[in-house]
Formats: C-alpha cells, structure tokens, sequence
C-alpha cells in the first residue's frame, strides 16, 4: 500500500494561488503516472490534473486549463499542482493518486491521501 500525504491547502482569496504537494512515502510512486483529483461538498471527485511517470506528458481538466500545472520531482516522490488565477468555485478537498495516463484519459487507482482543503474566497 502506497503512503499519500497531500500538503498546501488552505484560505486565499479570488485571483490568488496555491501550490500543492502530493508526498509519498513508497518507492513504486516514481515509476507509475499520477493524478490530482478534487471533490467539492455533495459533488463527485472531479479530475483535474494527470502527468506521466517521466513527467514529459500531461494532461489538464478544461475547467483548470491555463491556469493550473502539474509538475512531479521523482528524486523527492512529490508531485506538485501549482494554482493560479483561483476560482470560487475551484474550492474542494483536492487529492493525489497513482494511476494511468493516456493520451486523453486519466484512470486513477484506488489508493488516495487525506487530501488537503483549498477555500477560495469572494
């Protein structure tokens, strides 16, 4: 079982931004592709970001794109989301997972952190 540990939420108002961190305590994390996933209160969890093992491709929900990027340090097992422009409605729980990147198409294992809690403010 693979140890998550998702980091960099917290309060910041419209326009701002955040960067989160996606920690793993496991050496497999490194060879497989990754994910950020969110889930606002009552909704589903919405994809948001993915990249390869290498980090050479990646993928970027419509919703988020030109905004957000992903990036991942495989020396440090950290995959990392960096937010700008943030929305009200970008506020979620946000979570990272290993999984598998196609060109189009992110499937995400069933391994999750605790997530982290981003709150955009008017």
């Amino acid at each position: 079982q693979v140890q998550l540990g998702e980091s960099g939420g917290g309060l910041v108002q419209a326009g701002g931004s955040l960067r989160l961190s996606c920690a793993t305590s496991g050496r497999s994390f490194r060879l497989t592709d990754a994910g950020w996933y969110r889930q606002a209160p009552g909704k589903g969890r919405e994809f948001v970001a993915g990249i390869s093992w290498s980090g050479g491709r990646t993928l970027i929900a419509d919703s988020v794109k030109g905004r957000f990027t992903i990036s991942r340090d495989n020396a440090k097992n950290t995959v990392d989301l960096q937010m700008n422009s943030l929305k009200p409605e970008d506020t979620a729980i946000y979570y990272c997972t290993p999984g598998t990147l196609v060109i189009t198409t992110y499937h995400p294992a069933n391994i999750w952190g605790q997530g982290t809690q981003v709150t955009v403010s008017s």
